[in-house]
C-alpha cells in the first residue's frame, strides 16, 4: 500500500463526503507555533473570543497532565501554563468539535467525550516515551475516528452498520467497505491533510486499521507514525473497560502488538489508569 493517497481515493472522498475546510483560528494558531517568539496575546485574544475554546483551554490547564496545587480561571494563565504547542492542541481540537454539525446531539457528546479521553490517555502515554511528541499523540488521537461522525451526517444507515459491527464483531473498517465508498481512516487523512496538520498525523490515522501496522516497512510507515498508533491501540482498550458507550476498535492481536512496540509495563498502565481517574473517568 502507497504512502500517499491516490487521485481516485481523493476524488472518491469529495465527491460523496463533506470536508470542513480549515478554520482560519488553526491556521493562525498553527503559524504562530512555527515563530521563534509567537505573540501569546494575539492568541489570546482570539480563545478569549470563543466561549467554548476558553473554556477548553483552562480544562486542560487544571487537568491531571498540567496541574498544580493552584487552579486557574484565566485563559492569559492558562497559556502560559500550557504553552505554545499545547495551546494548539486546544485550538484544533475546539474547532473540530465545532465542525461536527448535522448529526444527533447526544450521540456527538458520547462520541466526543470519548475521543478527549482517548486524546488525553493517548498523551499520558506518549509522556512516558521517548520520542513521542505528547502535543502530537494528543491531536491524532482526537482526529484518527474524526472521519466517522461527516460519515454518519452523509449516510443515514452509518449508525447502523456502526452497531452491526459491534454486534457482530467485526472490524469497522471491514464493514465500512462493504457499504461506503470511503472509509474513516481515509476520509481522516485527508481531513488532517486539509488543514495542515504534520503528515505524520495523516499517515498515521490512514494506517491505524490496517492489521499489519507492526510489521509494515518504514517506507511505507514511519516508525514515528506506528507510534502514535500504538498509543492510541493503548489507550482505546484502557478506556473501553470501564467507559460505557466507548466502540471498541482495538483488537486483543493490536493490543498486545503496541504494549510490545512500546514496552508499556504493567506499572504504567496502573499509573496512567489512575491518572485518568483523576480526571474523572473511573478507569
Amino acid at each position: 500500500m502507497n504512502r500517499e493517497l491516490s487521485h481516485e481515493q481523493i476524488e472518491q472522498v469529495f465527491n460523496n463526503i463533506d470536508i470542513p475546510t480549515c478554520p482560519a483560528i488553526v491556521s493562525m494558531a498553527m503559524a504562530e507555533a512555527q515563530k521563534d517568539e509567537p505573540d501569546i496575546r494575539k492568541l489570546t485574544t482570539a480563545i478569549e473570543k470563543d466561549v467554548g475554546m476558553s473554556a477548553l483551554t483552562i480544562k486542560l490547564a487544571n487537568s491531571a497532565m498540567f496541574r498544580t496545587n493552584q487552579p486557574i480561571s484565566l485563559v492569559s494563565v492558562a497559556l502560559g501554563r500550557l504553552g505554545i504547542r499545547n495551546v494548539v492542541c486546544v485550538v484544533v481540537a475546539a474547532a473540530l468539535r465545532n465542525c461536527m454539525t448535522g448529526v444527533d446531539e447526544k450521540w456527538l457528546e458520547t462520541y466526543w467525550n470519548n475521543a478527549s479521553l482517548v486524546a488525553t490517555a493517548a498523551s499520558m502515554i506518549a509522556r512516558k516515551q521517548h520520542g513521542i511528541a505528547p502535543d502530537t499523540a494528543y491531536t491524532f488521537a482526537l482526529f484518527h475516528d474524526s472521519a466517522i461522525p461527516l460519515l454518519r451526517k452523509r449516510f443515514d444507515n452509518y449508525c447502523e452498520v456502526l452497531t452491526s459491527a459491534v454486534n457482530d464483531q467485526r472490524e469497522l473498517i471491514d464493514v465500512e467497505e462493504e457499504n461506503f465508498p470511503s472509509t474513516h481512516p481515509v476520509v481522516g487523512s485527508l481531513l488532517s491533510r486539509n488543514w495542515g496538520l504534520p503528515s505524520i498525523i495523516g499517515q498515521a490515522i490512514r494506517f491505524h486499521h490496517d492489521k499489519d501496522v507492526y510489521n509494515l516497512p518504514e517506507s511505507t510507515l514511519t516508525s514515528e507514525a506506528v507510534s502514535l498508533i500504538a498509543t492510541i491501540h493503548i489507550a482505546e482498550r484502557l478506556l473501553s473497560l470501564n467507559t460505557e458507550d466507548l466502540v471498541i476498535e482495538v483488537s486483543n492481536y493490536h493490543y498486545k502488538q503496541a504494549l510490545d512496540y512500546l514496552s508499556i509495563s504493567d506499572e504504567d498502565l496502573e499509573e496512567i489508569r489512575e491518572s485518568l481517574a483523576d480526571e474523572g473517568t473511573h478507569v
